[in-house]
């Protein structure tokens, strides 16, 4: 365990001198049985990255809200738990879910993780509900949630699972899916994870000082699609009352989505992929895969549909597109995104989107040839192309012709969310909120990269500092960032909350409005409303757009 927290009797003594009462002290009763926790931060940590000495925090890790999802219980929703009488010693991350990338791997892996400054049960903070990436796990140190819980917000993480153990459909899952819930529906366990969590949240919350009533999900890249399901999703209604979505909800029309984690399949697709991966299990029957071992699921191979080859990396392909997503199935994902960003999403909560400098194709490192950017820029524009490059000239040069690359890639992000934004209007009334990170973390070269504002936005800077140089810089960027997350957590405005504790004031960050002022809110290196693009550039990527099929 890292060094910024301490355990057991050790924890008491540097402890004491806090006025209130601790909750590492005390047993919480859960649903399914007694928990106990631990003082998280010890005193260097706290007078080295926040300049405090003493905090209430208590970590609760590894809590086990569903049961095992192991052979019969593989490709279900989360079922109950048995209960347990012996109080649980909450200090250790539970094991992943089965992954690729993951060392300690179970399909026993539905477990969460509390960070909580309440000195009482009774306490009423609001609550942040973490979503990682895709093949990610709770532990890690980008979503470690002591600095957040410092800013009074309850940070929860947790294990869900993903791949084909999470979002394998088939027509006997339908089947199934049919006779639980009236509707033919398989695919989607991984998003029904997250849904057991809010349900766990509902039930037990309060117990650790937290308030039902002020929950946030939240996440990044395949964790902000699972905000964005629970947004569209009726199944949520009422678990749930603000959404930040990093990575990001993008337009329907925007081409980047098939390939993204925020994408999603058809129903026909999804079972075409799960009917080749038990084919190519030798087994023929849901029942019979079910009687494999986890590590036989995680095998991959090479399968040949037809005069196509194609790679089923198991369960597991982290590669773009995924294999196994969320499916379109009438139920837990009710509508394509087009649909219910037309209709009106099924929970109307204030949400904040956005996405970061150096991310869906902008980066440091872009190396096109003049001739390969010309190339590549007309297949994709097509009859736009000419207008293209008069916003986008290369003028013959190739570090011109990268510099335009990547401010396209960049204007695409911007307009795809400002337009977003733009339509949510049409249908909802809850506050939307769109960013633009653009601080990059010292001691790299891949700039503001995907994932690169997730410790300043959780206040998580103490838990990488061993791995980025870190300056006084960073720290009042991180200020800020986590202010507007936990004020969001508080409030469901990015504004109000009392979070910020640095110099000044924090600068006002306005919502998107109906009538599509062109502009959003730059998050990192500056603080204000910057433009998405020049006009002539957002008419032609929206024209483009047009020009697409809406997911």
């Amino acid at each position: 365990m890292a060094s910024f927290i301490t355990k057991g009797i050790a924890s008491l003594v540097l402890g004491a001198a806090v006025a209130q009462a601790q909750l590492w002290d005390q047993v919480i009763e859960t649903s399914y049985g007694p928990v106990q926790g631990f003082q998280y931060f010890n005193q260097s940590t706290l007078e080295r990255h926040f300049d405090i000495s003493e905090s209430n925090v208590t970590a609760f890790l590894g809590v086990p809200f569903a049961a095992d999802t192991g052979y019969q219980n593989r490709w279900k929703a989360p079922q109950p738990r048995e209960r347990w009488n012996k109080t649980l010693q909450a200090t250790d991350f539970g094991p992943a879910c089965p992954s690729k990338d993951a060392s300690d791997i179970s399909e026993d892996c539905l477990n969460l993780n509390i960070w909580t400054n309440a000195g009482s049960k009774d306490a009423k903070l609001p609550v942040m509900v973490w979503n990682q990436g895709s093949d990610e796990t709770s532990d890690n140190t980008w979503w470690y949630g002591g600095g957040m819980a410092l800013k009074d917000v309850i940070l929860i993480t947790f294990n869900r699972r993903d791949d084909a153990f999470g979002f394998l459909a088939h027509p006997e899952l339908n089947a199934e899916g049919y006779e639980a819930t009236g509707h033919h529906t398989s695919g989607n366990y991984g998003v029904l994870d997250q849904l057991e969590v809010l349900k766990w949240v509902q039930m037990n919350i309060a117990r650790f000082g937290g308030d039902p009533d002020r929950v946030t999900v939240a996440g990044q890249s395949f964790g902000s699609s699972q905000v964005y399901h629970a947004v569209n999703s009726p199944l949520f209604k009422g678990y749930f009352h603000g959404g930040i979505s990093e990575s990001g909800i993008r337009y329907p029309y925007d081409t980047l989505l098939a390939g993204l984690a925020t994408s999603y399949v058809n129903m026909s697709t999804a079972i075409e992929h799960g009917v080749n991966y038990t084919n190519f299990h030798n087994v023929s029957s849901i029942a019979e895969l079910r009687t494999l071992s986890m590590d036989d699921l995680l095998i991959g191979s090479q399968d040949r549909v037809g005069n196509e080859s194609i790679w089923w990396v198991t369960a597991l392909s982290a590669q773009y597109p995924l294999i196994f997503k969320p499916v379109l199935d009438g139920y837990v994902l009710p509508e394509k995104y087009i649909e219910t960003l037309m209709n009106g999403p099924a929970n109307d909560v204030p949400v904040i989107t956005g996405n970061t400098k150096d991310e869906s194709g902008a980066s440091p490192s872009t190396d096109y040839t003049v001739a390969e950017y010309e190339y590549y820029c007309t297949l994709k524009y097509g009859n736009l192309s000419s207008r293209y490059f008069q916003q986008y000239p290369a003028h013959n040069n190739q570090t011109i012709a990268n510099q335009a690359w990547n401010a396209a890639a960049r204007d695409t992000s911007l307009i795809g969310s400002w337009a977003y934004a733009t339509d949510w209007y049409k249908a909802a009334s809850a506050d939307f909120y769109t960013y633009y990170w653009t601080h990059a973390p010292p001691g790299q070269s891949m700039g503001a990269f995907h994932q690169s504002e997730i410790m300043y936005a959780l206040n998580a800077l103490y838990a990488n500092a061993g791995d980025y140089p870190f300056t006084s810089v960073d720290y009042e960027i991180q200020k800020k960032m986590s202010a507007y997350w936990a004020n969001f957590a508080k409030t469901l405005n990015p504004n109000h909350g009392g979070s910020y504790t640095g110099k000044g004031s924090l600068p006002h960050w306005s919502p998107n409005s109906a009538k599509g002022t062109q502009k959003v809110m730059e998050l990192g290196n500056s603080f204000g409303n910057v433009p998405i693009a020049k006009p002539e550039q957002v008419k032609l990527i929206m024209d483009y757009f047009h020009q697409q099929t809406p997911y």
